[in-house]
């Protein structure tokens, strides 16, 4: 308790907090407290889901700004992706793509008045990170198959060390721990880089004009740190599939 309520002291106000501090004392008020990250996950979901909706809702040969601003991201993203794992990464391309617009878009919302940053929760960037996980680890067993994805959980060990019990043993431990970690750590850095630059707007906002020349630099940082970490975390995830897609390769060409 003593935690959230410091880390409530270090936020700007937003419109759900705004509403929850009017209407205090009742249970809608403590609702949305509770889902406040939600309400402001589903609101970019929606956002992103009506312009790309409006983007190619009627495409044309001569694209209007909306419509060229979407093709050139998806074609950034394209050249991005295969340009790390090969032609076979544009599979992946729409949800790399996905992941890094939600990302981005869930950064930068916190810059604006009376909006929050949803990636300054735990919950929302570890639940981000489990998607990843989950997603990488089906893409292993349906690109390798059982056997292909336990010897590359083994380090793919040939000659003498096949024989070993030891060595394998260890890099299979040595896997399942780096596996794990990676939602972790990939979460925790999205997190914490994020949430440090709230905190910081909201410790200069509360300066009030004496601290705007440093409330102007922190948000134009705070946007290139957005950017910065939802390529991160695309780059990373791009790595992990790269990992994966790689013995897949490998082993096709030994056959």
């Amino acid at each position: 308790m003593h935690e959230a309520s410091v880390n409530k002291t270090a936020e700007l106000p937003n419109i759900v907090s705004l509403i929850a501090e009017r209407i205090k004392g009742t249970s809608l008020a403590a609702h949305l407290i509770t889902w406040e990250n939600l309400i402001f996950s589903l609101a970019i979901v929606a956002l992103i889901a009506l312009l790309a909706r409006s983007a190619s809702r009627k495409p044309s040969l001569i694209p209007g700004r909306l419509q060229s601003f979407f093709e050139m991201f998806v074609s950034g993203i394209d050249d991005f992706v295969c340009g790390i794992i090969g032609p076979k990464g544009r599979e992946y391309v729409p949800f790399i793509g996905t992941l890094f617009i939600y990302i981005l878009c869930m950064n930068l919302i916190g810059i604006v008045p009376l909006m929050k940053s949803p990636s300054t929760s735990w919950s929302t960037t570890l639940a981000l990170a489990i998607c990843v996980f989950v997603y990488v680890q089906y893409v292993g067993f349906k690109e390798l198959g059982l056997r292909g994805y336990i010897d590359h959980a083994l380090g793919r060990p040939r000659g003498i060390i096949a024989f070993s019990v030891f060595i394998p043993i260890m890099m299979f431990i040595l896997h399942v721990v780096s596996e794990l970690v990676r939602p972790i750590s990939l979460s925790l850095r999205l997190r914490s880089n994020i949430w440090g630059d709230d905190m910081l707007l909201a410790v200069f906002a509360g300066y009030g004009l004496p601290a705007v020349p440093l409330l102007i630099f922190n948000s134009l940082m705070a946007i290139v740190v957005s950017l910065v970490q939802a390529l991160v975390f695309c780059l990373l995830t791009t790595i992990y599939f790269t990992l994966v897609l790689t013995h897949e390769e490998s082993e096709h060409n030994a056959r």
